[in-house]
């Protein structure tokens, strides 16, 4: 009775010796954890590296950031495997919270991530020619704030130590984002009131209407001119936590420049993250790659 049981495991021995049942080949991507790119006050910040397994050679990347009322979340929250899957690199960055430290801190430690992408390209084996950086919810409003600010003098900080590597990017992708403060309360519902005002009071140690200039400083839309990156929206039309004319507003400053932007309205979504299949599903990521594929993909 024992022969046909060694024999099948004599048979799959060899298979996985052969490579057909290997794991690198059922795997679409290995994960680089906890890289640290900067150490600012006390805090080491990190990144999470996913590298495809197949596609171009080297990879272009994109980087992502969480969302989390810019008090919570993290890295490891990490929902673009299906650009990775199709041969995109993404790093996703742990940046630090509101708890820890106030506006304009958190883009100071995205775009020194950005530096070090850059500076670390080919030690880690991706292409950063052309660079998308993408988030969603409060990660969506500072991916959108980064993009539109490559080289603003007091939003490029002093983070990190490739001060001479470029912070730019070349393309957005912001799902239910934040774009202008100065509007987003009266915009929002009850539910919305109850997140933003204590969120937004910890961001900018005050009330947008309180600091104006501030709330001008950290909103993507006061930003924007004719050179910003090509831009893709992503917002549900049933967001109780991020009124959707955020997006609306944004996408209609960039068409007023004439800049590339698409905007996809989700129906019947309400406000989500990585489990939410509305924003992450096979429809939704495909447009995501095929922006990618017309925005950075190397020629």
């Amino acid at each position: 009775m024992t022969r046909p049981v060694n024999g099948l495991l004599s048979l799959l021995l060899c298979l996985v010796s052969a490579g057909f049942l290997s794991g690198a080949e059922k795997q679409p991507f290995r994960k680089l954890s906890d890289i640290s790119y900067a150490k600012v006050e006390g805090h080491d910040l990190l990144l999470d590296l996913y590298l495809p397994t197949a596609g171009t050679s080297p990879a272009p990347l994109v980087v992502f950031v969480h969302g989390g009322a810019w008090r919570a979340g993290s890295k490891a929250r990490m929902p673009l495997t299906g650009p990775v899957r199709q041969g995109y690199a993404v790093a996703s960055v742990d940046y630090r919270l509101s708890t820890v430290a106030r506006f304009p801190a958190q883009i100071h430690d995205l775009k020194a991530a950005i530096r070090f992408l850059r500076a670390k390209q080919v030690e880690y084996g991706y292409d950063t020619k052309r660079l998308a950086i993408a988030g969603n919810s409060a990660g969506g409003h500072l991916a959108a704030l980064v993009g539109v600010t490559n080289g603003h003098e007091r939003l490029e900080g002093k983070v990190g130590d490739y001060l001479d590597e470029s912070s730019d990017v070349q393309a957005i992708v912001s799902f239910f984002g934040a774009s202008n403060f100065a509007t987003i309360l009266r915009q929002s519902t009850p539910q919305g009131l109850g997140v933003r005002v204590p969120a937004l009071q910890l961001l900018l140690g005050a009330q947008p209407e309180d600091g104006p200039e501030l709330a001008a400083l950290a909103s993507p839309k006061s930003h924007v001119d004719k050179m910003d990156p090509a831009l893709l929206l992503i917002h549900g039309d049933q967001d109780p936590q991020m009124p959707i004319n955020q997006s609306h507003e944004l996408h209609g400053k960039y068409r007023e420049y004439g800049l590339p932007v698409q905007f996809i309205v989700v129906h019947g979504a309400g406000h989500g993250g990585q489990q939410f299949g509305e924003y992450f599903d096979g429809p939704r990521t495909g447009l995501v790659t095929a922006f990618l594929d017309e925005h950075i993909k190397s020629k």
